[in-house]
């Protein structure tokens, strides 16, 4: 999965390719939605009733689908059982920037309110590391700009995406800058072992930026 990251593939096409046999080229979409809801959905711990309620597959099915995921990516398995165990020890779990995320009712005695932490806790160290980057990328967005002499203004946040306004003659200069400090946003402190790829657009809104 890493190498597909490193090589610029499409990873929901990826594991669709590696689950059902399925080449990447020509690949039906609603094969490739199916991979997509199985990688977000396995991650944030979704049970086989919930996947086979948002693939409209039958139970037994969606069962086999994540049983065959696990045994393809074996580290995604080992990754949540790790950050589990972690956290029923500490009660709490670190993003990649030691930001501590805290889930004391992951040892709860109600089986509900314990997976919903353990569930919690699997995401918060991946969501919450996304919030870190993004969040180092704002801060150090202002001083970048003005180095360039840019009067680009941030205006929204967005999850991953940062909003702004910028005069149509400075397009073309601001790109550059706003990709180039939110791809190095995790340096100096974490050096990822996967390039974090940043698209941006212009256009005279967020909709059609899209």
């Amino acid at each position: 999965m890493k190498q597909a990251f490193r090589e610029g593939l499409d990873i929901h096409a990826m594991t669709a390719s590696e689950m059902f046999g399925v080449p990447i080229k020509g690949m039906p979409g609603e094969v490739r939605r199916r991979a997509k809801a199985i990688n977000f959905g396995i991650i944030y711990g979704i049970s086989a009733f919930g996947l086979a309620n948002q693939l409209g597959i039958a139970r037994e099915e969606a069962s086999a689908y994540i049983k065959k995921y696990f045994e393809r990516f074996p580290g995604i398995r080992a990754y949540m059982d790790e950050t589990r165990d972690f956290c029923r020890t500490h009660g709490y779990v670190k993003t990649l920037f030691g930001r501590k995320c805290h889930y004391p009712d992951i040892r709860a005695s109600n089986a509900s309110v314990r997976s919903f932490n353990e569930r919690a806790a699997i995401n918060a160290r991946l969501q919450g590391t996304a919030a870190d980057i993004i969040r180092r990328a704002m801060i150090r967005m202002e001083d970048a700009l003005a180095e360039k002499k840019l009067s680009a203004r941030m205006l929204l946040q967005v999850h991953d995406e940062l909003i702004f306004e910028v005069h149509d003659d400075e397009v073309a200069g601001t790109l550059p800058v706003v990709q180039h400090v939110m791809q190095d946003a995790p340096f100096p402190a974490v050096l990822l072992s996967v390039p974090l790829h940043v698209d941006a657009r212009a256009a005279d809104n967020w909709d059609e930026a899209h």
